[in-house]
């Protein structure tokens, strides 16, 4: 797998557009705050760490296990979910260039020097860093 995150998005995108309730998907440390970010700010219902190695357990390594979030017309909760900054092209931007993401109604998720934060936590600590990804 080339691209971690584009892969927990697309897994992401992909179960939703389904109707699943919950999406299970390889964790790291990075993947998990990513998803509590996206928990907080109400995109995904629940996030679940599923401990692997265990006796009886599906799988040798831990497992992220994220509950989607519907709205009461059974349309996704999550319109869209995109890549910013890929691998091979890494897309950083100062504090003044943090983007606003469909009229502040969706949300980017930066990297920075201070950890993973929202496009709003970013503006208000007044810090850039590394637009990692967006949704709406």
């Amino acid at each position: 797998m080339m691209d971690p995150i584009a892969d927990m998005f697309t897994r992401i995108r992909n179960a939703s557009m389904v109707k699943k309730s919950k999406v299970v998907l390889p964790t790291s440390k990075l993947k998990h705050r990513i998803a509590e970010i996206l928990a907080k700010e109400g995109w995904i219902k629940d996030v679940k760490l599923i401990p692997g190695g265990l006796e009886g357990a599906s799988n040798r390594f831990d497992e992220l296990e994220l509950s989607l979030k519907y709205k009461k017309n059974g349309k996704s909760q999550i319109t869209a979910i995109k890549r910013v900054s890929k691998p091979g092209l890494k897309i950083y931007v100062s504090k003044e260039e943090i983007p606003t993401v469909l009229n502040r109604y969706g949300m980017a998720i930066i990297s920075t020097s201070s950890g993973l934060m929202t496009d709003k936590e970013a503006r208000q600590n007044k810090v850039g860093g590394e637009v990692l990804g967006e949704i709406y």
